[in-house]
């Protein structure tokens, strides 16, 4: 690498699926344990206030890579039949093919779930791998260990802890063995794996002791949307566990959904040991986030979808360790698709016009400026829209009569009453819509 190369420094940007804001321990969170991306908030800035542009993957994933809302495409949900391909001006304007403009080699690994005839290649990028799980980091790894005539920017997908959707669908099917719900061994098998309890522990001691306990809003809202009712009833293996899943089985389900986010924090850590290895550690922007949320027994849900924080409030760190700043935190409101700005000007390069996030760079380095940064974020999703303001969550869903819902976050944070008819928050919805 020239010398001239050499003050650029390199990109690394993990994401995993499926996790919310709350699964780390860096977070305050005591049920689990990620060592490694609580080493890259302590070395870094942690965004505590981050949301995703849509709560499901694939529409998350094309604003990640594209830095568009998904409905850009037409894009509400994971399905996808209804788009017959993919505007050129879309798959042009690229993350990998913005950066390789700017002289980066785009590198991509792991999970793609992207619509259409949308691909990572058609988005500039070169492929490394298709694993999302120790083969990824065994090939990020071997990756970052190389010698680089260019800098790289490397973007690695992993896939959990995802594997916690089988545990509802898995469940379901024992009682309803013609549910033709997906079915996937190695996820399965991972799963189990989570689901195991600390060896020579009785039930007693398991649930008193170790397992987490319920959410304090693990009941459903009084006057839930119905759109979310809809949502339930339209797969069956929801309802079916709202309905049954005894207590103990819902805080199983937290336990397994912890154990699988210790699992790709390992694997995140074999790339961030790559990185110490090859001496790129400290020149190399790490920027860490998730597509989306799980509901994680929140409103005796999971999976994701709706607009509660369980499923659209996300992990976003960026560590840039020439910023000069450490354990640093920032709850000014930012977006994932503020990841695609950010890698553009960390690269070097001005972010296209059609980005509708903005760049964290100058937060990251600058901690307090940039007073004018943005005061609210908006959610897509398949069944409405949602804005986030600092201290309220405004959801128009797109049917019936508690359609419009307004949480107080502040005095409500786990979203449990509809204040939208409250004259006492003094917030103009109108001024929401």
């Amino acid at each position: 690498m020239s010398a001239t190369d050499r003050d650029r420094q390199n990109l690394v940007f993990v994401f995993t699926d499926q996790q919310h804001a709350d699964m780390l321990s860096c977070a305050g969170n005591d049920y689990l344990d990620t060592p490694v991306m609580d080493e890259l908030a302590e070395t870094g800035t942690r965004f505590e206030r981050a949301y995703c542009a849509n709560p499901v993957c694939s529409p998350s994933r094309v604003s990640l890579l594209t830095g568009r809302f998904p409905s850009a495409i037409d894009q509400r949900s994971n399905e996808d039949d209804h788009i017959d391909s993919i505007p050129d001006a879309v798959t042009n304007g690229g993350l990998g093919h913005q950066l390789r403009e700017a002289g980066y080699r785009p590198v991509y690994g792991g999970k793609e779930h992207l619509p259409a005839d949308m691909t990572v290649e058609s988005l500039g990028f070169d492929r490394l791998t298709r694993d999302t799980r120790d083969g990824l980091a065994a090939e990020c790894a071997e990756f970052l260990r190389r010698d680089h005539d260019d800098p790289f920017c490397l973007v690695a997908s992993f896939i959990n802890p995802h594997d916690i959707c089988y545990m509802a669908i898995r469940d379901y099917r024992r009682v309803a063995p013609d549910f033709a719900g997906p079915q996937h061994d190695v996820a399965e098998a991972t799963l189990d794996e989570a689901l195991e309890r600390p060896e020579g522990i009785d039930d007693e001691t398991f649930f008193a002791e170790h397992c987490p306990p319920l959410p304090e809003n693990f009941e459903p809202q009084t006057d839930e949307p119905e759109a979310i009712a809809d949502r339930v009833s339209a797969r069956p293996f929801k309802q079916h566990i709202r309905e049954e899943w005894s207590e103990e089985r819902w805080r199983e389900h937290r336990w397994a959904y912890a154990r699988l986010t210790e699992f790709v924090d390992r694997q995140i850590g074999t790339l961030v040991d790559a990185l110490k290895e090859s001496g790129e550690w400290e020149d190399t922007v790490f920027v860490f986030a998730s597509d989306h949320g799980d509901m994680d027994a929140a409103h005796r849900l999971e999976h994701k979808t709706v607009f509660y924080e369980e499923s659209v409030h996300v992990p976003f760190i960026v560590r840039d360790p020439r910023s000069g700043r450490t354990a640093a935190t920032d709850d000014r409101l930012v977006s994932l698709l503020d990841v695609y700005p950010t890698l553009c000007e960390y690269a070097g390069v001005e972010a296209p016009d059609h980005c509708a996030g903005r760049s964290v760079g100058p937060l990251v380095r600058d901690g307090e400026s940039s007073a004018d940064w943005r005061d609210a974020v908006r959610i897509e999703s398949e069944i409405g829209e949602a804005l986030v303001t600092e201290r309220y969550k405004y959801a128009l869903y797109d049917f019936g009569a508690n359609r419009e819902q307004l949480y107080d976050l502040v005095e409500d944070p786990g979203e449990t009453r509809n204040a939208i008819d409250d004259p006492e928050t003094g917030v103009d919805t109108d001024s929401l819509r």
